[in-house]
């Protein structure tokens, strides 16, 4: 059970949502939108579709521009209907299944799926570093997250090769996680409003996808799988998307980033006077969004125990500050470290700053004890 440091769930949105609640609010009658499709016969919203280029051009985190948009039930679908597509897509020409790869730590979704489906187009071979120096790399489809899940770095692909493809889960890509330098220019992008507006519930997500045949498989796979994307949630994403808009996204990338800026720096504090535990260190960088350099704004801290008899972080912070956070090996990465999360609402923040800053000063007065029998002795 996730008690206090472990789930992704974004509460720490919820704040915002409730300063304007009657402009996000929804009231649906019983007769409408009864259909699988709209108007048109389109299983999506050309509206929703435009909002989301515009929020993306005002961003400036993403080329949509010549691009295709596929809607998804959140990002998880469109995360296996992209292997699926670009499997598929390199199948005609090699008659192994396609290398399914990401870099330590990764989103360990990516090998549940593809263990789930046990497709005969794909298999999961694990960390891409183990393919980048190899130059005939063939038939391969690396997973590149950025920022990462769990440690918000902006990773890169790392498999070159001819027939070597990358999808680029870029779900944390906006301005409250990290600090937009470019607009990403991939060939295949995954977006999704569950963090984007901390609608997770909603089960919504889009790509941007380059190569029409791409998109057209893509696309089938939504519809042979679900039938399409829930209307509902697509009117609820483009009543939260409207009001984003509203104010050219500056008020809740602002409310985003200062509150997770200030969570980040809380922690930081915390365990910067401890020899035990360490997080993973950010540059600064310059925001073509809000036109200034700025400090990191991570969801997740990314927390590494020193000790040489530390090597099961997790249980460390479980058995001694009832803090619950998830497993490296949940992301393909050694037990020394541990994920925490950032998202949660600020009553568990503050409960999980509450049992770190308690188990530091232990580790501190331990220290003194130690020094003090030292010269007493």
């Amino acid at each position: 059970m996730c008690v206090v440091g472990c789930s992704g769930d974004p509460y720490f949105l919820e704040p915002f949502w409730m300063q304007p609640a009657s402009k996000s609010a929804l009231v649906v009658t019983g007769w409408h939108r009864m259909s699988y499709t709209f108007a048109d016969q389109s299983y999506i919203s050309a509206e929703l579709e435009r909002h989301i280029r515009k929020l993306h051009a005002i961003v400036g985190n993403a080329v949509t521009g010549g691009r295709y948009i596929v809607f998804g039930a959140g990002s998880t679908q469109l995360l296996n209907a992209a292997v699926h597509a670009l499997s598929s897509h390199n199948s005609s020409s090699s008659s192994s299944p396609a290398s399914v790869v990401a870099s330590i730590p990764y989103y360990n979704l990516y090998q549940i799926q593809a263990e789930f489906f046990r497709s005969t187009d794909y298999v999961f071979r694990g960390d891409a570093s183990l393919l980048q120096n190899i130059s005939d790399a063939t038939n391969v489809i690396e997973f590149v997250t950025s920022p990462n899940n769990p440690d918000g770095q902006l990773n890169k692909a790392n498999v070159e090769g001819p027939n070597a493809k990358a999808i680029h889960d870029r779900v944390y890509y906006w301005p409250l996680f990290t600090a937009i330098p470019t607009p990403a220019n991939d060939d295949i992008m995954i977006f999704s409003i569950s963090k984007l507006t901390g609608h997770a519930g909603s089960r919504f997500g889009w790509a941007v996808v380059k190569d029409e045949s791409v998109f057209q498989k893509m696309t089938m796979y939504t519809l042979i799988n679900s039938m399409g994307i829930s209307r509902d949630a697509q009117l609820r994403a483009l009543k939260v998307l409207n009001v984003v808009l509203e104010w050219g996204g500056k008020n809740i990338f602002e409310f985003g980033y200062n509150t997770l800026r200030k969570r980040w720096e809380k922690l930081s504090n915390i365990l910067s006077v401890s020899n035990r535990f360490i997080l993973q260190k950010f540059a600064p960088k310059h925001c073509t969004f809000f036109k200034k350099t700025r400090g990191p704004s991570p969801a997740y801290a990314w927390v590494k125990c020193e000790r040489e008899e530390d090597k099961d972080c997790y249980a460390v912070l479980q058995e001694e500050a009832n803090v619950y956070g998830r497993r490296g090996s949940h992301f393909g990465a050694e037990d020394r470290f541990v994920r925490l999360t950032l998202l949660r609402s600020q009553d568990d923040f503050d409960l999980l700053l509450q049992r770190l800053n308690q188990l530091v000063l232990e580790e501190s007065h331990r220290q003194s004890y130690f020094v003090h029998d030292l010269k007493t002795n």
